[in-house]
């Protein structure tokens, strides 16, 4: 069964149907094969129990705070801000990419639209300064990672759902591991930079008066995050209630910099729509998977499988990072989690591991698949915005960002407290 729903599951992606349909599929196959019972019937009742949880609808509101802040042209102030502030820095812009990047992940909660704001605005400031292609562009879609890990993240949304474990808490997991994969990223940029000085373009300098009115511009995005998250730790709001505060913070700051109209609120609406009918579709295509793999008996088979190993907890988790970096080259981010989680998750804390921590480091695992071929969707969200090159280059920038997340994986493993502490502290 194992290798029918890898082998089944890899050659429907490479025939480029969409993810959702995929995860559909394969479980009326397992409850074709592999079943003595018509599974398919609980269809109906799988797709209500997993769609009707109240906890979802902070999705489609993290992606519409997103949404009006790109479209507003909040991001392009941002940018521009931060351009005063870091450029000075071997690497110049590139740490712009990064911090943007960073900003951006703390209220927008998903990569791949954070990988798109950034590279929108950035992209044409490479050609035109002539940064070489390869880091900058790379460092953008590394930076994009940062979306799925800083608070609030839609998928660890996702992850605390299916896990039945408190989304505040991973929320605070993440944020030490979000900014120091941000910090690393710098000092990456920084030493290649210092060591090949023609990847990084000209260093500027701006004047301090310049540097002190470019705040004016990230403040509104700093309160923003404060409101969302603040809310949420300080018990004021669940995590869909500081969803749909962040909306309206949003609007008041798009208005507030003359960027709302018509046009923009019916573009964000449409791509809100488009976003959140795609990540629903997985969610509940892959609960669907995960009732007939469990009821066929794939995880006492799995299960079996780790045991006969007769590894010890850290032998099993070392196991468990090398299925997702394998897993992570052919299948989207989302649907990886929702696929493994039900199955991973339990024996994961059957070797004594937290429920938090894994989460934290499962989506550090997933944000490698993000930059890394054939399926990372942030190198193809760069590529699009590049309009010239290809997509190799992409790929070769984003390598050494893909160690260095590799090296926090590890990081988390040799010291948990990284996730750990924070939320222990604020308990």
């Amino acid at each position: 069964m194992i290798t029918y729903v890898s082998a089944g599951l890899l050659a429907l992606l490479a025939l480029s149907i969409p993810v959702g349909i995929v995860l559909f599929l394969l479980g009326f196959g397992v409850d074709q094969f592999y079943s003595n019972f018509p599974l398919s019937r609980a269809l109906g009742n799988m797709v209500w129990s997993s769609s009707s949880s109240a906890t979802l609808i902070a999705i489609p509101f993290f992606v519409l705070l997103g949404e009006v802040l790109v479209r507003s042209g909040v991001a392009t102030r941002t940018y521009a801000a931060l351009d005063r502030w870091v450029s000075w820095l071997p690497g110049g812009l590139v740490h712009a990419n990064v911090a943007t990047a960073t900003m951006f992940s703390a209220t927008s909660g998903s990569s791949v639209a954070t990988a798109a704001t950034v590279a929108t605005v950035a992209m044409p400031q490479a050609e035109k300064l002539g940064y070489d292609p390869k880091l900058f562009s790379g460092a953008i879609a590394a930076g994009g990672t940062l979306g799925i890990m800083i608070p609030p993240s839609i998928n660890l949304i996702v992850y605390g759902f299916l896990t039945q474990s408190s989304i505040p808490q991973l929320f605070l997991a993440g944020l030490i591991p979000g900014l120091g994969l941000a910090l690393a990223f710098l000092a990456v940029t920084a030493i290649l930079c210092t060591i090949w000085p023609e990847l990084g373009g000209n260093r500027r300098v701006f004047p301090l008066l310049q540097m002190a009115r470019a705040l004016i511009d990230l403040i509104p995005i700093l309160i923003l995050f404060a409101l969302i998250v603040g809310s949420i730790y300080r018990g004021w709001a669940t995590p869909t209630e500081a969803a749909a505060v962040g909306v309206a913070g949003a609007l008041l700051i798009a208005l507030a910099f003359g960027g709302v109209s018509w046009t923009m609120m019916r573009e964000s609406l449409l791509g809100t729509i488009k976003v959140t009918s795609m990540i629903m579709l997985i969610i509940i295509g892959a609960s669907f998977l995960n009732f007939t793999l469990s009821s066929a008996g794939l995880g006492r088979e799995l299960t079996a499988f780790l045991e006969g190993l007769g590894l010890s907890p850290i032998g099993f988790i070392m196991v468990v990072v090398l299925i997702y970096i394998v897993l992570g080259f052919f299948i989207e981010t989302l649907s990886l989690m929702v696929v493994t989680i039900p199955i991973i998750v339990p024996m994961v804390l059957a070797q004594g591991y937290d429920v938090i921590w894994f989460g934290i480091l499962m989506i550090v695992l997933i944000e490698m698949a993000l930059i890394t071929p054939p399926v990372g969707l942030n190198l193809y969200v760069v590529q699009g915005a590049r309009k010239s090159g290809n997509l190799n280059e992409v790929m070769l920038g984003a390598l050494p960002y893909c160690l260095t997340m590799l090296a926090m994986a590890f990081a988390l493993i040799a010291f948990p407290d990284i996730a750990l502490w924070l939320p222990s502290a604020l308990n």
